[in-house]
C-alpha cells in the first residue's frame, strides 16, 4: 500500500533540494526531512484508506511486523528519512540502550516534563543511524587521531588555540580528550568568543593550505556560532564528504554534525539526542559527557556495490537494515515489515496489496504477512527494513 511522507520545516533545510527532487511545488519554508514511518510524532498517512501507519500496526502487530518483531519491539522499530540540509546542524551524540534507560528513569524521578525543552531522554531506546548520500554530502563524525588534529591546528596561525595545543600534546589519550571537550564547555563566554574570532581571522586568511575544507567549515561555523565551544569542539572532528551512493552508520556515542547536503538516512525509533552546541536547543553538559565516546574514530565510508541491482549496506543492529534498489526491468524484493522509497523514475510494486505505481516522493509499506514482492520499470528505490538478523528469524 501507499504512504505519503511526513514533512519537516526544521530552519537548517532547504528550500529547493526535495521539491526539485521530487517533482513538489516550491516553497517558501525550507524543508529539511520528509519522515517515512510510524513515529509518533509524524506517523506516515495511508494513501486513500484515512488512516495512519501507526494505527494500521497497532491494529495487528502480528501481521504487520511479524512474531518476532511484535515480541521484541511492539511497534515499527525503525524511521526512514530523506534529509536535505542547507545550514550545519547541531553538534550532537546518541546514547547507548542502558544510558537512554537509566537517563529516563532519572528525568522522570525529576518530574521533567516528557515534552519539556530541558528534556534530554525522551524515551528508554537508543538511537543508531545510517545515512546514505544522494547528493554531495559532508559531515563532521568523530573524534580525529590527535596526532592528526596538531597537523591541523598548525595551519591555522593564532596563539588562541595554544591552550588547546598544549592539552592535546599532554595527553591524547580517550581521557584526555574527554577533558578536553569538558574544558572546553565550561570556559566562559568571553574566553569562547575572543578564541572563536581569533580563529575565524586566521581561518580567513588562507584557502590553499592543507586542510582546507576543514578550515572552511571552521570559518562557517564560527561566524555562525560566535560565542559557541561547539566550534572549537568541531575542530577535533574528522571531515568526511559522502559521494552518492556511500554511506555511514553512526552507532551510540559517535560525536557528529551533518553540515550541507541531501541523503537517506534511516534510524531506530527514538528522540534521544545529546547536543554540545551549534544549537539553540538545550545542551546538558555533565550529560553529553558522560554518554560520548571520546576514543579517536577511523570514519568506516561504505562503498557498496550492487549485485542483482541490489546495494546492501552494513548495519549491526538489530532495529533496521538498508538497502538501495536500482530497477531496470523487473527485480524480486524480500516482503516485509519494510517501507520502500522511490528516490527517482517510475516502478510498478506488485504484491499481495498491489499493484502499486511508484514515482519520485512515493513511499509504500509491505507487511510482514504479504510475502515476497517485485519491482519492474525503472527507478531508484531505497528499503528499510528489519536488522538482518532478525528478518531472517522472521
Amino acid at each position: 500500500m501507499l504512504i505519503d511522507g511526513v514533512v519537516k520545516n526544521y530552519a537548517w533545510g532547504s528550500r529547493t533540494a526535495i521539491p526539485e527532487m521530487f517533482g513538489w511545488p516550491r516553497t517558501d519554508a525550507p524543508i529539511a526531512e520528509v519522515w517515512f514511518g510510524a513515529h509518533r510524532m509524524g506517523s506516515s498517512p495511508i494513501r486513500g484508506g484515512g488512516t495512519r501507519l501507526d494505527q494500521r500496526i497497532r491494529a495487528d502487530p502480528l501481521a504487520t511486523l511479524g512474531k518476532q518483531a511484535a515480541e521484541r519491539f511492539a511497534s515499527l522499530p525503525f524511521l526512514l528519512k530523506v534529509i536535505s540540509a542547507a545550514e550545519p546542524l547541531s553538534l550532537q551524540a546518541h546514547p547507548s540502550i542502558q544510558q537512554a534507560q537509566a537517563g529516563f528513569a532519572r528525568e522522570d524521578s525529576q518530574r521533567i516534563d516528557r515534552r519539556a525543552p530541558n528534556r534530554s531522554f525522551r524515551d528508554r531506546n537508543h538511537k543508531p543511524e545510517l545515512l546514505c548520500a544522494l547528493s554531495e554530502f559532508s559531515a563532521l563524525c568523530g573524534l580525529r587521531e590527535p596526532a592528526v588534529t596538531l597537523e591541523f591546528l598548525e595551519t591555522i596561525p593564532t596563539a588562541a588555540l595554544n591552550p588547546l595545543r598544549h592539552k592535546l600534546i599532554a595527553d591524547s589519550s580517550p581521557r584526555g580528550l574527554a577533558h578536553i571537550l569538558g574544558w572546553l564547555l565550561r570556559q566562559d563566554d568571553s574566553t569562547i568568543a575572543a578564541q572563536i574570532a581569533a580563529l575565524v581571522a586566521a581561518c580567513a586568511k588562507e584557502s590553499s593550505l592543507p586542510f582546507a575544507p576543514e578550515r572552511r567549515v571552521a570559518l562557517q561555523l564560527g561566524r555562525c556560532h560566535a560565542q559557541d565551544p561547539a566550534v572549537l569542539i568541531a575542530l577535533l572532528l574528522n571531515y568526511v564528504t559522502l559521494q552518492p551512493g556511500e554511506a555511514i552508520f553512526l552507532g551510540a556515542g559517535n560525536l557528529h554534525a551533518y553540515l550541507h547536503g541531501s541523503a537517506v538516512e534511516v534510524m531506530a525509533n527514538s528522540d534521544n539526542v545529546l547536543r554540545a552546541g551549534l544549537t539553540n536547543k538545550h545542551v546538558d553538559v555533565n550529560t553529553f559527557l558522560n554518554i560520548v565516546d571520546s576514543a579517536p574514530l577511523a570514519v568506516d565510508v561504505q562503498r557498496p556495490t550492487a549485485v542483482g541491482g541490489i546495494v546492501r549496506y552494513r548495519s549491526p543492529v538489530a532495529e533496521f537494515s538498508l538497502q538501495r534498489i536500482d530497477v531496470e526491468g523487473e527485480i524480486r524484493i524480500a516482503g516485509g515489515p519494510a517501507i520502500l522509497l522511490c528516490i527517482a523514475g517510475e516502478a510498478d510494486l506488485q504484491n499481495p496489496h498491489g499493484p502499486h505505481r511508484l514515482r519520485a516522493g512515493d513511499g509504500a509499506w509491505l507487511d510482514a504477512a504479504s510475502g515476497a514482492a517485485w519491482l519492474s520499470g525503472s527507478a531508484t528505490i531505497f528499503r528499510a527494513g528489519l536488522g538482518e538478523d532478525l528478518a531472517r528469524s522472521a
